[in-house]
Parts: C-alpha cells; structure tokens; sequence
C-alpha cells in the first residue's frame, strides 16, 4: 500500500515538474514571439547588411578620415585639451570595419571577416603612424593627464567600450548611424590609439604597451558586443553562402582569438578592482566609524604599489600608513606602500562643510602632485635617454634623481643646461641629472690672478653629481685660488699640483684616490 502511494506521489511530482517545464517554454516562446513581432521584423536586414559592407569598405576616404581623427586627437592629447580629443572623436570611421566584423561573426561570413580585418588592420597602422609622426615632430612630448588616463584599461573603460558596442551596432542595424557613430567608437578606441602612436614616438614602451592593451580590449568588447547585437535582431547565416564545416570552426577560432585578449584584460581589471576594494577595507579598519576616506589613488604600475589617500577624521592615527601597508601587502601578495595625509575634523556633523572644503583643496593638491612628478619624470627621463623606471623620485625630499646616458659630442655644460630646462618647470623640485664623467674645463685667470666663475660653477656642478675627486694643475698660487673658489661653490680639489703655464686645469681622478 506504502509502495503504491510512494509512486503516486512521484508520478504526481513528475506531472508537476512536466507541467512548470511547458509552463516556462510557453512563457520562453511568448517572449521570443513578441521580440521577434517589435524588433525583429522591424530591421531591414538585407539593407542592414548591404549598409554595413559599404561602410566598412577600404578606400582612400577611409584611410584620410581616419589619419586625419589620430592626428587631432594626438595633439588634443599632447596639450591635454578634452575639447580637441572630442573633435577627433567626431572624425573617426573606424565603426564601419568593427561593425563589419561583428555582423560577419554573427553570420558565419569568414570572406567579409577577413575583409573587414583588413581594413580595421590598415586604418590602425595609419592611425598609429601620423600620431608617431605628430609627436615626433612636437616640441612637446611630456606625458600629459590626457595621455596617463589612456595607458590602463579599467571597468570605466570596459562599460564605454561595452555601451559603445550597443549604440553602434543599434545605429548601423536601424540605419541610423549619424554622430553618434563617431562619437561612440572615437571615445572608446581613437584615444588610445593615439597614445601607442605618441608611445611609438618617444621610446614610452609603458605608455605604448598600456595604451595597446587598452585599444584590443575595448576593440574585442566593441566586436564581441555587436555580433551578440546582430544576432538578437535576427541576423543569421541565411545572408552568406551555405555554410561548411570549416566555416563553422573558422568563426569558433575567431570568438576564442577575440576572447582571449579580452580574457586577459578583464583578469587584470578585475584583480585591480579587487584590490581596490581591499584598499578601501584596510584604510577603513585603521580609522574609526567617524572619520572617512575622502580620496584614493593607486598606482598599479610602481614597485611597491603605491596607495595614496586623503583622510577626514576627528583624531590623528600614527602609524596607521605603515600598518594598513603591511596588512595590504599580507592579503594580495606583494609589496604595498600606503601614504595618508589625515586632515583633523569635528565629530560632529557642524564641521561637515570645513570637512568637504579641506578634502577638495587635498584632492586638488594630490592630483597636481602626481602630475607635477608625472611630468617630471616623462622630461627627465627624455633628456637622459632613459625610461620612464630608471629615474628615481623621493616625494618626502622632492628630489628626482637619474643618470644620462653618454651622448656623442654633448659636454658637461650640456648636461648642465639639461638639468636647468627640466628645474624650470620643476619648481620646488631638486632636480638632479647625474652626466658621464666627460673632461672637465679648463680654468681661465683673470688679469689679477682670479679664476673664471663660469668654470668654476660647472665644475664644482659636475662634482656635486659624479661624486668623484678632482686633481688641479697650474701655478701654486693660481691653482690655490681655484681651490678656494671651489670651496665656496660647495666643493673642494682633492689635490693639486704645480704645472706651468698661465691657466689651471681640472681633471678626474679615480674613485678612492682622495689624499
């Protein structure tokens, strides 16, 4: 009786489960059909097509507009004018391929996929080649807030490239692809582009590599996003040739080659994000409920990474930079440098506006610090012939430091001139541009026997930096006097001897080799 009631109950059970299955189908299929009755049948989709093959054609307007888009937008990025960049972004025809392509991965049409690569592939390097030649040409090629916000893809970047993706394909399904076209591909694609051209240009590998990932992984989103368009409004392989086997593993090998750089990019962006938050958590639990953390930047590129924060609290916390840095650098696993500037606030609620107003004169500080070191470093390191890693920044002194490399024919007085250019528009800075140990002047002597100041100031320049001792030869009282002068100018001749003739020569002796 038991085992009959048992399997009533499971036939019962097995109804209902049959019953909620054609219940979702019906609901599935009701949906579908009011889809396919207000979207689908609305879309032309043999103009749709025969539009987008038109424009994402290769021709010579494609080639020019696309040059002409880079080349605006370079120079709005070199004189870091938002305005210029949104010029740019109105030229560019890039949507046109990138569309393409999306629709032919949606249609299975790999002949127009290669088409449409092609011209994508010539409009990069043109896109890529005239921002180079701009910047290579400009007297400016410091690395401006426009350019620095272009060299990391993060999850701003990924929902403008995502949105972008949306509104240029609806625009070419619908016919409808006016400025809103331009506007979205340029802002997500046009930009960045520009900076690998500007990376190109001046040896900015950090720039060039950021900028690069930048472009692939809002250009695979783009491509990505406009073949899951395509394929919502109906579009299906009924527009190209009959598919064959190949066919069908070409476009799979297409998705897994789009996806795989986008794999990548969303790992680091999601990592970044991650750690993010778990700055914010640090930074929380070494404050009380009372203060908050008004300002946050990281910056992922340096060693350790670099956090910087603006806090608002009504009691000062020593040490809580090197605390909230040790727990950092415990939960993601490598070193974390954590710096706070806590500004003291009321507990309560009256010394909110004093609150907001000190965190925006801090964040106001902060970004123009970063910047001002940011450009400092992108100019030291051009006239040293470095990268961008090799000069060394002390924010606590403000003091940047890098040694040049030797550079034919150039004399100490050369360094020197480049070491003023870049304190010039350093101020408040000890800048420091260490030369190659190159021949040091000869001293001439004035008719009473002094010592020429210009020599002197430049020796004792080139000794401040090389850190080296100094051998003067000369007549014993004229070599004395130039010693003399050295020691007012901060530094002193290791040794002299006497030597005839009427001037004093300086020359470099061996480290170590200091009486």
């Amino acid at each position: 009786m038991n085992e009959t009631a048992d399997t009533r109950s499971e036939q019962e059970a097995d109804a209902e489960t049959l019953i909620a299955k054609r219940e979702r189908l019906r609901i599935y299929a009701s949906i579908r059909q009011w889809w396919r009755r207000n979207f689908v049948r609305t879309v032309d989709q043999t103009e749709a097509y025969r539009r987008v093959r038109e424009e994402g054609g290769l021709d010579g307007r494609y080639i020019f507009m696309t040059s002409m888009s880079a080349g605006i937008a370079v120079l709005g990025l070199i004189q870091s004018s938002p305005a210029v960049v949104i010029g740019a972004m109105l030229l560019s025809p890039l949507m046109g391929p990138i569309i393409g392509s999306g629709l032919a991965l949606a249609i299975g049409d790999i002949r127009w996929l290669r088409q449409t690569g092609k011209t994508l592939l010539y409009g990069v390097i043109a896109g890529v080649l005239i921002s180079a030649f701009i910047t290579y040409l400009s007297p400016i090629q410091t690395v401006t807030p426009e350019i620095a916000g272009r060299t990391r893809p993060t999850l701003i970047d990924l929902a403008v490239a995502l949105f972008s993706g949306l509104a240029g394909a609806y625009a070419m399904i619908k016919g409808r692809q006016g400025t809103i076209v331009g506007v979205a591909i340029a802002t997500a694609l046009m930009p960045p582009l520009s900076v690998v051209g500007f990376g190109l240009a001046t040896f900015n590998w950090t720039a060039f590599g950021g900028a690069l990932m930048l472009f692939i992984t809002n250009l695979m989103t783009i491509a990505l996003t406009t073949a899951v368009m395509a394929r919502l409004y109906g579009f299906r392989t009924n527009l190209s040739k009959k598919q064959t086997q190949m066919q069908v593993a070409g476009i799979v090998l297409a998705f897994v080659v789009l996806a795989v750089p986008l794999s990548f990019s969303l790992r680091q962006i999601v990592w970044e994000a991650n750690v993010t938050r778990q700055v914010n958590q640090a930074l929380a639990r070494e404050f009380d409920k009372r203060a908050r953390v008004n300002q946050v930047d990281i910056d992922f590129d340096a060693e350790p990474v670099r956090v910087t924060a603006t806090v608002l609290t009504p009691d000062f916390r020593d040490q809580a930079d090197v605390r909230a840095s040790a727990a950092l650098s415990d939960t993601i696993g490598q070193p974390v440098a954590v710096s706070t500037d806590q500004f003291r606030v009321g507990a309560e609620g009256g010394d909110a506006e004093a609150a907001e107003l000190a965190a925006a004169r801090a964040q106001q500080q902060a970004e123009a610090s970063e910047r001002q070191i940011r450009e400092i470093v992108a100019e030291l390191a051009l006239v040293a012939g470095v990268s961008r890693e090799e000069v060394t920044v002390d924010r606590d002194k403000k003091r940047a430091i890098v040694k040049a490399t030797p550079i034919e024919g150039a004399t100490l007085g050369a360094y020197r001139t480049l070491e003023r250019r870049v304190a010039r528009s350093a101020e408040g800075w000890d800048i420091r541009l260490i030369p190659p140990a190159r021949p040091l002047p000869a001293i001439p002597l004035d008719k009473e026997g002094n010592p020429d100041g210009i020599a002197i100031a430049l020796i004792a320049w080139a000794q401040q930096r090389i850190d080296a001792p100094i051998m003067l030869s000369g007549p014993p009282e004229a070599t004395s006097k130039v010693r003399g002068a050295l020691a007012a100018a901060g530094t002193r001749a290791s040794r002299m001897e006497e030597a005839p003739g009427d001037t004093v020569t300086a020359r470099w002796l061996a480290p170590g080799s200091a009486n």
